[in-house]
């Protein structure tokens, strides 16, 4: 929470102001001593009269050695009273100078502090802007500015994602009680009718489930850092992601492909799996009836190693694959349609990216979707 209070700024302000004015005063009286001296050795410099010389001076006699201390001291009292005058005027003049161009020095600061203040979460687009200096405090702004950008675009997707989070668990939660009421108002059901209501409640448990279990996995994945690391070849990724879904993709009809060549990367197992079986899971879940499915392996140039995996399904627009990896977007499926909960893509690139990788997709001419991963070669 920001404090509502402008104490640092002023108190910067009267710091630097008192700062700059006592370097002056210093400075001055250090001035002010050096012409006193010298002075006073010009005046001793003075060729002396021999001892005992008397000097008419406004028609009466003085002795010539007093006169010259006389004039040595009158000279000395001269140079301390014109020094302090001018010691004092500037000062003066040194403060007020130093307190004028600090305030306006500090200005672009203050409008930071108040564009800060004045920021919550429902005035998040509120920026600085250019500010009339070109120094660093400018450089501050821009810096504010670029980083306000970022926390307004966090905000807008937390905003987003819990939106459609939300609309995605309730709909399992209005199935089980749409279901639960209308069971519960039929006083003759039958135990049949009752077996069919448990197991639409059943389905909408575990659709339930899997979105939650999803969600954790992408709050747990997305921007934090890898907990495990070790060599893992992402043909085995392959392998185990493949055997989890072997059944349905042959219940669909779906053929597969591999082309599983030498490819090692570094990170978490778990993650590293879970990207190769989300992949391969949407493949086969988003796909036609008597499909296909290619999914290969390889090194890259060196430093990276991809694994790619296409499909065939349905026709997917070029403008529409950047965003499946959002939350909650399905390929080619409605947004009520109950094949998966749109979260798989989301963790992929959440995963991806926790391991220093980039993931694309494009989709296939003719129906389908091939997505391509990128990771850093061990």
């Amino acid at each position: 929470m920001i404090r509502r209070t402008t104490l640092p700024a002023r108190t910067l302000r009267a710091r630097v102001t008192l700062l700059a004015t006592s370097l002056v005063a210093v400075v001055s009286v250090l001035l002010l001593w050096l012409a006193w001296r010298l002075v006073g050795d010009s005046v001793a410099a003075v060729p002396q009269l021999p001892p005992g010389t008397l000097v008419q001076v406004d028609g009466v006699d003085v002795e010539a050695s007093v006169l010259s201390e006389h004039l040595q001291e009158q000279a000395r009292q001269r140079v301390v009273v014109a020094g302090l005058s001018a010691f004092g005027f500037v000062v003066t003049a040194a403060a007020i100078l130093a307190w004028t161009l600090t305030s306006h020095v500090l200005r672009p600061l203050r409008e930071i502090t108040d564009t800060a203040r004045r920021l919550s979460v429902e005035s998040m687009g509120e920026r600085i802007g250019d500010v009339r200096t070109r120094d660093e405090l400018a450089e501050l702004a821009r810096t504010f500015d670029a980083m306000l950008d970022r926390l307004q675009a966090a905000f807008d997707a937390q905003r987003h994602f819990v939106a459609n989070a939300s609309h995605e668990l309730r709909t399992p939660l209005a199935v089980i009680r749409t279901e639960l009421d209308v069971t519960l108002s039929d006083e003759q059901a039958d135990e049949a009718e009752l077996r069919r209501m448990a197991g639409v409640v059943r389905d909408a448990t575990e659709r339930a489930e899997r979105l939650v279990n999803a969600l954790l996995l992408l709050a747990r994945t997305d921007g934090a850092e890898l907990a495990v690391v070790e060599r893992v070849r992402l043909s085995e990724a392959v392998d185990s992601a493949w055997r989890a879904v072997r059944a349905a993709a042959e219940e669909k009809g779906v053929s597969a492909r591999f082309e599983l060549g030498e490819a090692t990367t570094t990170g978490d197992p778990a993650l590293l799996e879970r990207i190769a079986g989300n992949l391969i899971e949407n493949a086969v879940t988003h796909n036609v009836e008597n499909g296909w499915l290619e999914v290969t392996t390889r090194e890259g140039d060196g430093q990276w190693v991809e694994l790619a995996v296409r499909s065939s399904g349905g026709v997917i627009a070029d403008d529409t694959v950047a965003g499946l990896f959002e939350p909650f977007r399905r390929a080619g499926v409605a947004r009520t349609a109950r094949t998966g909960a749109g979260l798989g893509l989301s963790i992929v690139q959440a995963a991806v990216r926790a391991h220093g990788g980039s993931v694309e997709a494009e989709p296939v001419p003719g129906g389908g979707l091939a997505v391509t991963v990128r990771l850093p070669a061990a």
